[in-house]
């Protein structure tokens, strides 16, 4: 990161994690997701499938499970999704812990945040199907297939890692 001079002429970059830091940032960002992913998950298990919980014009709470992947494709293949998960966290770790100075092009320290929400959000829904056999969802906006906070992490990381790469990663080159 480049040295920014405040008021008084100190680096503000110092305020900023460097370097290793950076591992320990993407690492607690995944955790904070399966944290609050599992735990909101759990809050809406204890409600019976299909109850609605709450509701606020089209922002609806309702318990729901999907055997599949994302909008309720891919029913049913509960165990090739696993495998796909599986393999998912380990080419991320590696990505993130492993190889991302090397190829600095990743779109620096908000492409290592946005692995840390697909990472988070990946092992979130990968925790579910490995102890209940499905993914509980539950954000039921009326218009969209449910979802759940591991859902909507992986979208957001999805979403700023392409920003980071396509954006970021030009600044930095110039």
């Amino acid at each position: 990161m480049s040295k920014l001079q405040g008021e008084a002429g100190k680096s503000i970059a110092t305020a900023f994690p460097q370097g290793k830091a950076w591992d320990v940032v993407f690492l607690l960002t995944a955790i904070l997701v399966v944290a609050t992913d599992q735990l909101s998950k759990s809050w809406v298990r204890s409600f019976a499938e299909g109850q609605t919980v709450f509701r606020a014009g089209i922002f609806h709470i309702v318990h729901s499970r999907n055997s599949g992947a994302a909008f309720g494709m891919f029913q049913d293949y509960s165990v090739i999704l696993t495998v796909v998960a599986i393999l998912a966290i380990f080419a991320i770790l590696a990505l993130g812990l492993f190889f991302w100075r090397r190829w600095g092009v990743l779109g620096g320290e908000v492409g290592k945040i946005a692995l840390g929400l697909i990472l988070g959000g990946t092992a979130g829904n990968l925790t579910d199907r490995l102890l209940f056999g499905s993914v509980t969802d539950f954000i039921d906006l009326r218009f969209w297939p449910s979802f759940n906070v591991a859902d909507s992490a992986i979208t957001i990381g999805v979403i700023l890692f392409i920003f980071s790469l396509a954006f970021l990663g030009k600044a930095e080159k110039r």
